[in-house]
């Protein structure tokens, strides 16, 4: 797979979960709406938690040798979006026809391939790869 696809996944997985930051740090009702639901009055912590570290997956994401933990990290974060989305919130959450859902599954396969492609600069583990 090529640098520049990977590089374009890249962006893709930043523009999906950078979109929603403004909505977790903001406050605004349909994150607090969907918080609540997790977290309940704790959601302000849940809400602006899962935001810096999906800040932080991203920013070292783009950094060369650390793509694989943005990868894991983001890898880790959609798992857990997926997850709230199957158990709790529904695939369709506030008539967004699924978007929130879809977003995260794409988010996830994105970050698969990522970290697939950089399983060899994985400290510890990445010299047993071929």
């Amino acid at each position: 797979m090529s640098t520049k696809i990977i590089f374009i996944f890249k962006i893709i997985i930043s523009i999906i979960i950078l979109q929603t930051l403004y909505y977790k740090f903001s406050g605004a009702e349909e994150s607090v709406a969907l918080f609540t639901k997790l977290a309940g009055e704790n959601e302000a912590y849940l809400r602006v938690g899962t935001g810096v570290l999906e800040l932080i997956a991203c920013i070292v994401f783009f950094i060369p040798k650390t793509i694989w933990l943005g990868a894991t990290m983001i890898i880790g974060l959609m798992s857990g979006a997926i997850f709230s989305h199957l158990t709790k919130l529904g695939i369709v959450h506030n008539n967004d026809g699924g978007l929130l859902f879809g977003s995260a599954c794409l988010s996830l396969i994105v970050a698969l391939i990522v970290l697939y492609k950089e399983r060899k600069n994985v400290p510890l583990i990445g010299k047993n790869f071929k």
